[in-house]
């Protein structure tokens, strides 16, 4: 009887735990602390409603995701009376870029929080952005727009949107040298290979050519952020020339 005590106060504890950090995150009391949990639970944890629907944060992603685009146009929409559609778009999509989104879920320390079967150290950099689309899932369910907007408004927008330094963002640093190439009348190829070594984990390797130079390398876990890595250290090698030829 003491053994299952123990249970349940720990429990108890756990979750006015989760309530008080849940809070300072939120700025406000939520009504429905149950979406919130969801909104950090991992799939891994392979929990289901008694419908047998799976009770973990990809959904709420899914829902966060749209609300975060639809109100940082606004804002900007707002903001910006001059912007074109094209002007307007880029610069949404550098504030709602993973990478961005990445590092406002790290600064709020979402993952402090996460429910998860899997080690949190194995989790890639994307977990990050994804619980912050969820956060914000769960407060549009829990509060309502108005609250969600408040919310991103304070997470991101005030934090985080600074349009002059926006205009300077590279979201690409891939797009960036192949525009570049192009005008250089240069050669540019990746050249990607498997390169497992003594992780578990597959990761892939890219060197990057310019016409018969290697100018840059990478490793990640997709082509796809390889080539971006070997890109980025490329740009930074070559950025005098780069801002010279424009």
């Amino acid at each position: 009887m003491n053994f299952i005590k123990k249970i349940l106060k720990s429990r108890s504890e756990n979750g006015e735990i989760f309530l008080i950090e849940i809070q300072k995150i939120l700025g406000f009391k939520p009504h429905d602390l149950s979406i919130y949990k969801k909104a950090f639970t991992h799939s891994s944890i392979k929990k289901k409603s008694a419908s047998g629907q799976p009770l973990n944060y990809e959904r709420l992603e899914f829902l966060g995701d749209a609300l975060l685009s639809s109100i940082i146009a606004i804002d900007l929409f707002k903001k910006i009376p001059t912007g074109s559609e094209g002007y307007l778009t880029q610069m949404r999509s550098k504030i709602v870029s993973r990478e961005h989104l990445n590092e406002i879920g790290k600064d709020l320390s979402l993952i402090s929080l996460i429910s998860s079967k899997v080690p949190k150290n194995n989790f890639g950099d994307n977990i990050h952005g994804n619980v912050f689309e969820a956060l914000v899932g769960a407060v549009y369910l829990d509060k309502g727009f108005v609250y969600c907007e408040k919310f991103i408004n304070k997470t991101v927008i005030e934090p985080y949107v600074d349009i002059e330094r926006l205009e300077g963002k590279i979201t690409s640093y891939k797009s960036v040298l192949i525009e570049w190439c192009q005008k250089q009348k240069c050669q540019i190829r990746y050249d990607v290979y498997e390169d497992t070594g003594n992780d578990r984990t597959k990761h892939f390797s890219v060197r990057l050519y310019i016409d018969d130079d290697v100018v840059g390398k990478g490793r990640a876990t997709s082509k796809k952020k390889a080539e971006e890595i070997a890109s980025k250290r490329a740009y930074y090698k070559l950025q005098d020339q780069i801002e010279l030829s424009e």
